[in-house]
């Protein structure tokens, strides 16, 4: 069986698998079998008796990941290995050994530090929206894991050249009411609960020893997305051994704003000079034309770390069509087509979970989103609800339980798992067909089709495998938020796609501005935009459409230019002009507004004014706000009336998060009527595209208010 483990893999991966003894660095490029290999590895050190199942702790950075690592396991005869994430191992442990050696109550675990954060700006007298609160959580958060006190954080701050969103010695005191109010209420946030293991392994050697008595053999996936506070936790769990084995990839460090750093893995063999290294470079994901491109666009990186830690990319797979380079007139041009194009491959043979569309930022997928619904292309908004909390999937996963205790196989004699899984989901009101149209039964009937699927995959990996062994896998994917793929395009933040792969990508709004995002100004910021492009590029298999639009509305002007990181590898860029999609099919028309970045239906009038939930990310243009809130003042003063009677609050983010570009695009914004359009749109546009309003003068010392009249006449 031992030997078995080892058939299939290439001599890379193989040379992983067999050093079975740390330290090993695995440097893992793109599509190279990293999980195959470092699976692999686990299974032939437990075959071979090197350790046990349950000495080994493999740690990633998501449920899923864990949930994928386990059934890989268990299919090569290692069930026993605890595979988990930092967080979900931390609080396993705490758990354990909370009444030994801390006692008492204890903490509950947060999920969100936003109420807490809002609690905090109260006691100080802080005013924050609750976009702000969200992003001053994120700040709190990157601060906990780089281990940075509050009072060192203004210092930290300026270190990193990170843009606080708020006033860094506000933020500072924030910081600090918050961790205070937190130990008051005893609560604990997921870094509270590792710096608390951490802390409890330091500082009681009893529980050290069994802790290390217990995992002998670690394992650490995407160890390139390691942050300070998590190396923390490794290392005390490590104490002074050398059992580690760590995998990456330096050209997929896309999440250092998080705090996560590179630095562990490139200089990995500086801690342990006789480590093993072992470069994965033959790519087994994508066709030669989608490497050529990847490997283009990391190989331009700037810095003499990119070149020296580079992993070249040598394709594996037959020829398949070239990348297709599309420049549009505007987004809602290359929206349609993108969805046209998705249909066209999905006429083609092509199953619709196997094609994506990624961007930058969530707030894109409003118009990708309204152009599926018009073209009548099933999609499936990652990120959204998770798929075993859906009622649908939680009645048809107690039909199945019910159906494997009661004897289904005995019941349904003759019939393999996919028919029996079939036979039982119909009582759910699955059918074999799908339903005509969108809307709630189509997403009832395309979770269910994600079940059967699933018990399909089964049944093909494992052709003994009965309803007991399917419940199984479902409780045990449930619990990891492990969801099978749904039979829709996928759309997703760049972000969001790191892990993951399909046959068919679009990536979209390649964009200065948007990638490299407005808000990159350091050359370290500007190259981890180049690798989020490279993410997205290796996340293709064959099909690969890169796409820009020259303005963001019809109409609007064509002042953008395409990404940067495209210079040089966009040969025969095509220009169409397709049919326009029929508008009036497009989703807003009937019903509740819904949110662009979660599609959650909108009820509270800000919200709809906004666009999106409260709390939802948007993308703003935090100095265009700043300027608008600058010119309503001065336009209020003018005309001796309140504020808001130019504009909102809500009306001026709304206005810096959609940044129009004519007066077609400011019209389209809740809150800016006709009257407010004759009135203040000519001003409100020159703010956007940066420069002073019509009837204000600049100086050195700022903007004037010109002598009424004319353009710049506000009178009522």
């Amino acid at each position: 069986m031992a030997d078995g483990v080892l058939e299939g893999l290439d001599p890379e991966q193989r040379a992983v698998a067999e050093a079975v003894r740390g330290p090993v660095c695995v440097l893992a490029g793109a599509g190279t079998g990293k999980t195959r290999a470092i699976t692999h590895r686990i299974a032939y050190a437990v075959l071979t008796g090197v350790v046990t199942p349950q000495r080994v702790l493999a740690v990633t950075f998501t449920n899923r990941a864990a949930g994928e690592l386990r059934s890989r396991l268990r299919r090569l005869g290692a069930p026993g290995v605890q595979a988990r994430t930092f967080h979900a191992a931390a609080l396993r442990q705490l758990v354990y050994f909370w009444p030994r050696v801390i006692g008492g109550e204890p903490p509950k675990i947060i999920e969100s530090k936003a109420a807490l954060v809002a609690d905090a700006a109260r006691a100080l007298r802080l005013s924050y929206g609750r976009t702000e609160l969200r992003d001053l959580a994120g700040e709190i958060e990157w601060a906990k894991v780089t281990q940075t006190r509050p009072e060192d954080y203004t210092a930290a701050v300026a270190a990193a050249a990170r843009r606080p969103p708020a006033d860094a010695a506000d933020i500072a005191r924030l910081y600090d009411m918050y961790e205070t109010l937190r130990r008051e209420r005893n609560l604990l946030d997921f870094e509270g609960m590792l710096e608390l293991t951490v802390a409890v392994l330091t500082e009681h050697p009893e529980v050290a020893r069994q802790v290390r008595d217990q995992y002998r053999y670690f394992v650490v996936d995407e160890f390139q997305d390691v942050n300070p506070l998590q190396m923390l936790l490794l290392e005390a769990w490590l104490g002074d051994r050398d059992d580690l084995c760590v995998v990456g990839d330096p050209n997929q460090t896309i999440y250092s704003f998080t705090g996560a750093t590179p630095s562990y893995l490139l200089d990995f063999t500086k801690r342990f000079p006789n480590a093993k290294v072992v470069e994965l470079v033959r790519d087994y994901r994508s066709t030669p034309q989608v490497v050529r491109l990847a490997n283009g666009v990391i190989g331009q990186a700037a810095g003499e770390a990119a070149r020296r830690h580079r992993l070249e990319l040598v394709a594996q797979r037959p020829d398949g069509p070239d990348p297709v380079f599309v420049s549009y007139d505007d987004e809602v041009a290359e929206a349609d087509d993108v969805a046209r194009r998705a249909r066209k491959l999905i006429d083609e043979g092509v199953p619709a979970r196997e094609i994506a569309v990624l961007y930058r930022v969530n707030a894109q997928s409003e118009t990708y989103e309204a152009a599926f619904a018009a073209a009548g292309v099933p999609y499936v908004l990652r990120g959204a609800e998770r798929f075993f909390e859906r009622p649908v999937v939680r009645e048809a996963v107690v039909r199945l339980r019910g159906a494997a205790r009661a004897g289904a196989d005995a019941e349904t004699d003759g019939m393999g798992l996919v028919e029996t899984v079939r036979h039982v989901l119909t009582g759910a009101g699955f059918t074999e067909r799908p339903p005509e149209g969108t809307g709630a039964v189509r997403e009832r009937w395309e979770s269910l089709a994600a079940l059967a699927q699933l018990a399909e995959d089964m049944a093909a990996a494992d052709p003994s495998a009965g309803l007991p062994q399917f419940v199984a896998e479902l409780e045990e994917r449930a619990a990891a938020q492990h969801a099978p793929a749904l039979e829709g395009v996928t759309l997703a933040s760049l972000h969001a796609a790191k892990g993951l792969e399909w046959d068919a990508v679009f990536l979209v709004g390649l964009v200065e501005g948007t990638l490299p995002i407005v808000y990159a100004e350091t050359p370290e910021q500007i190259e981890e935009e180049r690798r989020l492009l490279y993410v997205g590029v290796t996340r293709a298999r064959e099909h690969l459409t890169l796409s820009w639009g020259l303005a963001r509305s019809p109409g609007g002007g064509r002042r953008r230019r395409p990404s940067r990181f495209l210079d040089g590898l966009t040969p025969g860029t095509q220009t169409p002009t397709p049919a326009r999609a029929d508008r009036s099919k497009r989703r807003g028309g009937r019903g509740p507004q819904p949110c662009r970045v979660c599609g959650r239906p909108l009820t509270a009038a800000i919200e709809r004014k906004l666009g999106r939930c409260e709390d939802c990310p948007a993308q703003i243009n935090e100095e265009l706000l700043l300027a608008l809130r600058e010119w309503r003042a001065r336009t209020a003063g003018e005309q001796r009336v309140p504020p808001y009677v130019v504009f909102t609050d809500a009306t001026l983010q709304a206005i810096a998060e959609h940044d129009p570009e004519s007066l077609e695009d400011l019209a389209r914004i809740p809150g800016v009527g006709r009257v407010k359009l004759q009135r203040y749109g000519n001003d409100v546009l020159a703010l956007c595209q940066g420069a002073p309003p019509p009837g204000a003068i600049r100086t050195v010392r700022g903007e004037i208010p010109a002598t009424p009249g004319g353009l710049g006449d506000y009178r009522p």
